[in-house]
């Protein structure tokens, strides 16, 4: 069993910052890539950020230089610090991670049960 468990949205007035971070725990016996997806009402999942076990990231256009990825591997963690946000940044933001387990040694696609940002102007 892995649980991904996010905290940290919540509403904030444009211009301002927000972190997310999400904490991995479980049957885990490595985790791979990570990352953050968001969906706005109406719209399709989207990635935010991703980042591999060694730290290379990768951003969606809409966020370089606004938002940075980073992992701890120690403590299973994985964080999203948004800066200058925007009301189009307003969403459902979702975890998640590539995760090897000992319970299947196999690897497969886990999700947080997402947490709400919300920019207002």
């Amino acid at each position: 069993q892995v649980q991904l468990v996010e905290s940290g949205g919540g509403l904030v007035q444009a211009g301002e910052s927000l972190t997310l971070s999400c904490a991995a725990s479980g049957s885990i016996w490595r985790i791979n890539d990570m990352g953050w997806y968001r969906q706005a009402p109406g719209k399709q999942r989207e990635l935010v950020a991703a980042i591999s076990r060694d730290s290379s990231t990768k951003y969606a256009d809409s966020v370089k230089g606004r938002f940075t990825i980073s992992r701890d591997n120690a403590k299973r963690r994985v964080h999203l610090q948004m800066n200058s946000l925007k009301p189009e940044d307003t969403a459902v933001y979702y975890c998640n991670a590539k995760i090897l387990t000992t319970t299947t040694w196999s690897s497969a696609d886990y999700w947080g049960q997402g947490t709400q940002v919300t920019v207002s102007s």
